[in-house]
Order: structure tokens, then C-alpha cells, then sequence
């Protein structure tokens, strides 16, 4: 089940970062700007965040199963019709039709989880979920500039998109072991579930989503030239070290599953410990010229603690949501990933741009500290009551 689940996470996130090694491609052929190159790319993660909420509530009432195969063959199908667009509009309504599908691999995945995974076992579950989808931003830039170099870009296109079509007969193949959520309870059943995403749990957890993905965003974007910048770190150390921060963070998802299997009780504090922590690293890389052997070390453990708080995270906001409400619940919160990385790089850019590059660690370590208020409100509500729907 988990390897049905994660091959799909695995393509949705491969397919966002498959597209920008192509713009020079498209540039070439298509003779657009890069503003115009970069529409294509937020076509695809703006479609997907702004439609996770509405499959999450259809996801709640119809069950995940369907969604699940739907969306990910139109996701697969979209990127590999871009193999044969003629014009670079078709590809921008191609990124459309991707995102659409790539819309529905949070909420249905987290409602297959919740249903299909014993409770001793969530957290390595959840764990493993990020994993996969790690993976898939790891793998997305190397893998379609190889295959583009060797095909070139219509047949690297066809190739990655086509590949989804046996994870999608492999997921009706053996549809029987997902299990869906359970179902809510009959008092809830009608209740609003516009109310339950605008209660304070949801909205905070959403926050903390959003302020996490703008701290982590930053230092993915800017890190190198910060470095730079400020102590003349050669680029060969500083990607060295953005590598580092990126495999420590995908290694801590798992430590984080299992914490959460093992330490149930102190999730919160966990988190809060785990944030902290990282904060209070990046701030000192901002503040001291480290010796480049003590930089990559201390990014690698920044991005271990900081992947370790994430499956925390994802199983507090599973134990706020009412039974049969997880579709829409992660549809919700999770739309903050994507919505935190979109707001990033104008503001960060622009203190590069004025001299400032002293500010720009230091900012992730404030927006990473007010993060943990809007944790903390969130589970101090505690779980989200329902108003009894009408008779």
C-alpha cells in the first residue's frame, strides 16, 4: 500500500521540479521570455494549490480510491502530452490540465493512510509518505536533463509522463488494500465543513504550514548566494552545502516517523524543540564565517532537525481532524506548502538586491520562531468539535 501511495506522491513532486531544466529548451524553440517560461511552472503548483481544498471535500464524500486513479493519470497524461504541443500556449494549458491532476495526491493520500494504517505504525507511514515525495524533487531536475540530453526534450517529456501509466494500472491492480477513512460519525455527517476549516486549529496549522514552507523555501533559494555574499563562500561550497541541508532534511522525515510512533505524548514539544533548534542554527551560519567542513555539518544537522519535525506536524493535524474530514483537512493545511514557497523569493531576493544579505538568515530564523506560536495555538484548541448537523 505504501508503495502504491508513494510512487504517486513520488511523480506528483517529480513532475514540479521536472519542468524548469526545460526552459532553456522551450526558450530556444518557442523564442519566449523567461517570465513567460516561469508561468508554466506556476501554472502547475498554483492549479494544484488552489484546487487541494475542493478535492479534499469531494475526496470526504465520495471516497479517495477513484480520485486517487483519476488524478494521477491526468497528472502523468498532462506532462506527457507536452511531447507533442505545438506551440508553447498548449504547454501552459498542459501544466493546467498536470495540476489538475497533481491536486489530488495530498488529500487522497492522506485519507488512504488514515484508513489503511494501523495507529502504532501512522507515524513511519506519514514518514515515509514525505519520503517518497522528497525523492521526487531530488530525482525531477537530474532525471529529464539526462533523459532530454539523450532523447531531447519532447521525448524526455514522453518518457516521464508515460511512465505513470503502470503505477496507475498497478494502483486499480491492487485498488482491494486501500482502504478508505472512516467514515464520520452520523451526527457530523452534515455538518460544514467550511466550518471545520475556518476553526482556529485548522487556520494555525494552515499558518504553521505556510510559515515553515517560507523558512525552508528561503534557505533552498538563496542560500548559496547568501553565503557568498556574506563570507565569500566559493560556489562549490555553497551548493556543497545546499546539498547537505536538502539530504539532511529528506534522512529527518523518517527519524520524525518514527519519534512520532514512539513518543506519541510530546509531539508538541518535540516540534518545538526541532524548530528551535533549527532557527537557532541558521542563525549562527548568518552571524559567523564557519570553516567550510563546520558549514556543510552544521546545514546537514539544520536540515536533519528540521525534517525531523514534519511527520510530528502531519499527525497533529490528523488527530485535530473529525473522523471522515481528512481529505479536506490536508487539502487545506497542506496548501500552505505551496503557498509559502510562492511568497519567498521576491522579499528574500530584494534584501540580496538592496546589500543586506546579513538579514537574510537571521529572517529565517524569526519566521521559523513565530512559526511555533501558531503551532502552539493550534493544538492547544485541540480536537475540532462539529456542530451537530440540522435534522
Amino acid at each position: 500500500m505504501l508503495g502504491l501511495i508513494g510512487t504517486a506522491h513520488f511523480l506528483s513532486h517529480f513532475y514540479i521540479l521536472a519542468i524548469p531544466p526545460l526552459f532553456l529548451f522551450w526558450r530556444d524553440e518557442f523564442q519566449v521570455s523567461f517570465a513567460m517560461l516561469g508561468l508554466s511552472s506556476a501554472l502547475l503548483s498554483g492549479t494544484t494549490a488552489v484546487l487541494q481544498t475542493p478535492v479534499g471535500f469531494l475526496t470526504d464524500r465520495y471516497g479517495a480510491k477513484t480520485f486517487l486513479v483519476g488524478g494521477t493519470l491526468l497528472m502523468c497524461l498532462g506532462m506527457a502530452a507536452m511531447a507533442i504541443a505545438p506551440s508553447y500556449w498548449m504547454i501552459l494549458v498542459l501544466a493546467v490540465v498536470s495540476g489538475i491532476g497533481n491536486s489530488v495526491i495530498h488529500p487522497v493520500d492522506y485519507a488512504i493512510l488514515a484508513g489503511s494504517i494501523g495507529k502504532d505504525r501512522m507515524g513511519r507511514a506519514f514518514a515515509f509518505h514525505t519520503f517518497t515525495g522528497n525523492l521526487g524533487f531530488a530525482a525531477g531536475p537530474p532525471v529529464i536533463v539526462l533523459l532530454a540530453g539523450m532523447l531531447g526534450w519532447r521525448g524526455a517529456l514522453a518518457a516521464v509522463g508515460l511512465v505513470g501509466l503502470p503505477v496507475v494500472g498497478a494502483i486499480l491492480w491492487q485498488s482491494r488494500i486501500l482502504a478508505d477513512q472512516a467514515k464520520p460519525r452520523a451526527h457530523e455527517a452534515g455538518a460544514s465543513g467550511l466550518a471545520l476549516l475556518a476553526s482556529l486549529p485548522m487556520l494555525m496549522f494552515f499558518l504553521f504550514m505556510l510559515t515553515s514552507a517560507m523558512a525552508g523555501g528561503a534557505v533552498q533559494a538563496f542560500l548559496i548566494a547568501t553565503l557568498a555574499k556574506l563570507w565569500g563562500t566559493p560556489l562549490a561550497i555553497g551548493s556543497a552545502a545546499l546539498t547537505s541541508y536538502m539530504v539532511g532534511a529528506t534522512a529527518g522525515v523518517l527519524i520524525g516517523g518514527w519519534v512520532a510512533d514512539r513518543y506519541g505524548g510530546a509531539l508538541l514539544g518535540f516540534t518545538i524543540l526541532t524548530t528551535l533548534a533549527t532557527a537557532a542554527l541558521f542563525l549562527l551560519v548568518g552571524m559567523l564565517a564557519l570553516p567550510a567542513v563546520l558549514l556543510v555539518g552544521t546545514v546537514f544537522i539544520a536540515g536533519l532537525i528540521f525534517g525531523a519535525s514534519r511527520t510530528p506536524r502531519d499527525i497533529m493535524i490528523k488527530d485535530a481532524a473529525p473522523p471522515g474530514q481528512i481529505g479536506k483537512v490536508f487539502g487545506f493545511v497542506s496548501s500552505g506548502l505551496p503557498m509559502g514557497m510562492a511568497i519567498t523569493p521576491v522579499p528574500f531576493g530584494l534584501l540580496l538586491d538592496l546589500g543586506r544579505p546579513d538579514l537574510v538568515l537571521p529572517l529565517v530564523a524569526v519566521i521559523l520562531v513565530a512559526s511555533i506560536f501558531t503551532l502552539t495555538t493550534a493544538r492547544s484548541a485541540g480536537k475540532v468539535r462539529l456542530p451537530v448537523a440540522a435534522e
